[in-house]
């Protein structure tokens, strides 16, 4: 069985974060293990609040994985402040792991800020070059960037600009583009278009991590990038068209929708 750590914050309501990356995982039959970042306080509705995790714990953390477990793949989620990056950046040139997804998780489905403003330019110098791949949405792009995304163009110009920052590829998601949300991949040689279904539901709580948890879990398993990327995107898109109506606001994606015959009626 193959491995994967994540690193990223915990949602207490299950949906995102640390527990969407672990169902993630056994759902492609990948072994989980994680490093909690941050203790989130949030429910379908909010963000309450945020406990930030001792810089020493994460460092020992990451540690206590890597020195007993054999580690495939890192994926990274929220971290939150400019100290955690950076401590996450120097354990993981400490170790150096073969492949690393970077989820740049900024803003909450609720609106919440996950990473504060100090923390972008430590994100950009210290931790987007050690990635093998960075999955940002729109919004995300655009602070990494510095321009507003809009047009196709815009995609291909903001492509181009994060992987100046020094990743290995980067995936575009258009999730918040008007229309079908089709995402752009691009390794620095071309680019690929990567179609998707706009899926008409609020349910979408969890959706940027589950699916870089999705493309991770493939590379684990030794799927080429570009082929992760699309059985990733089929992944989620079940997983949002199967999503649980649980809560009062945005529901969860249905990480094991595979696994279950049932209509999701039968889950409401």
């Amino acid at each position: 069985m193959k491995r994967a750590l994540t690193i990223a914050g915990s949602d207490s309501g299950g949906g995102a974060g640390i527990q969407a990356d672990l169902k993630t995982f056994s759902a492609h039959r990948v072994y989980g293990m994680s490093v909690i970042t941050a203790v989130t306080a949030q429910n379908t509705l909010e963000v309450r609040s945020v406990q930030p995790i001792d810089l020493a714990v994460i460092t020992d953390q990451i540690a206590a994985v890597f020195e007993d477990i054999r580690v495939d793949v890192v994926k990274i989620g929220m971290l939150g402040s400019k100290e955690t990056v950076e401590t996450v950046a120097h354990s993981l040139k400490l170790f150096k792991p073969a492949i690393v997804v970077l989820d740049p998780v900024m803003i909450s489905k609720s609106g919440h800020h996950l990473l504060d403003e100090r923390a972008v330019s430590s994100l950009k110098i210290d931790l987007l070059p050690l990635a093998t791949l960075v999955t940002p949405n729109i919004p995300e792009a655009e602070v990494l960037t510095g321009f507003p995304i809009r047009t196709k163009q815009d995609f291909y110009k903001a492509c181009t600009a994060i992987l100046e920052l020094g990743p290995k590829a980067v995936l575009l998601k258009g999730g918040h583009a008007v229309g079908n949300p089709n995402d752009l991949f691009y390794d620095g040689k071309e680019f690929s278009w990567i179609k998707g279904e706009r899926i008409h539901t609020k349910n979408t709580h969890g959706t940027g991590c589950t699916l870089s948890s999705a493309i991770a879990s493939n590379l684990a398993n030794g799927l080429p990038l570009a082929t992760s990327i699309e059985q990733a995107k089929i992944y989620i898109s079940e997983a949002i068209r199967n999503s649980l109506e649980l809560g009062k606001g945005h529901g969860p994606v249905h990480h094991f929708h595979q696994f279950y015959k049932k209509e999701r009626s039968d889950f409401t």
